[in-house]
This record gives structure tokens, sequence and C-alpha cells, in this order.
């Protein structure tokens, strides 16, 4: 009855270790050196920490760590063709302005698309846009 009890016990807590592990490989850190947009917000140059909400599973928190900056965002998800071997930030860029676009995580097999905002589709209507891709850490 104790080694039942143990192996339980022993089962649960690989149980909680993996799925903690996967919640802290879902937050990504970057240095952004440039202002950014994220959906109607201007977002200050610095080192922000993106993670899941856990409200639903499109809820994005993009905090701040050098600056005082948080923002709560919705995205799609989307699948990848294979698992992604970086972290990185994708970025549509017009002119000097900056709009999230991507979010991808290492070792996962799908992305996180930010929806094109009202301003970013104005401003795309004099500019043409260019990707600028940053490479984060996961966390």
């Amino acid at each position: 009855m104790k080694k039942q009890l143990l192996a339980l016990v022993g089962v649960l807590s690989l149980i909680l270790v993996a799925g903690s592990a996967f919640a802290q490989s879902e937050e990504v850190r970057a240095n952004i050196p440039f202002d950014f947009v994220v959906n109607k917000t201007t977002m200050p140059a610095g080192t922000y920490s993106i993670t899941r909400t856990g409200i639903t599973s499109d809820a994005l928190a993009i905090r701040g760590l050098s600056c005082k900056a948080a923002l709560l965002v919705g995205t799609m998800r989307r699948s990848s063709a294979k698992t992604n071997d970086r972290s990185k930030l994708v970025f549509h860029r017009y002119g000097d302005r900056y709009f999230l676009s991507q979010i991808w995580v290492e070792g996962s097999d799908h992305m996180r698309v930010l929806p094109k905002t009202n301003l970013e589709s104005e401003v795309a209507l004099d500019l043409t846009s260019k990707d600028v891709i940053l490479y984060a850490s996961a966390r």
C-alpha cells in the first residue's frame, strides 16, 4: 500500500513538473530597441516579457521590464510546419513605425499572430511593409 502511494505521489509530481515547465516555456523575453505599436498602444523601447495570461488560451500579457508599460492583447494561434528552433518577435515596419505582428516560442509547433489594426492598415496605404525579426529568449 505504501509503495502504491509513493508511486502515485511520484507520478503526480512528474505531471506537475512537466506542466510547470510547459507554462514557463510560454514566456518570451526580448530587448526591443525601438518604440512599437500593439493594438492602439505605442510601447516604448525596452526589455519586455510576453506571457500567456491563463484567462483564455489566446490572451497574452506584454509587460515592460525596463519601463512601466503593460498591455493585455488577444492573438490567434497558428500552426507551424516544424518546431520553432528559436524564440522570436516579428514586427511589420512602415518607415519608422513598428507593429508587433508575430510571436514564436522556441520548442513550440505554433506561433501567435496579432491581428492587423486599423492604424496599421492606414499606415500600410502609404508605405511598404518590411518584416523586422528580433530573437528572444524563452523562459
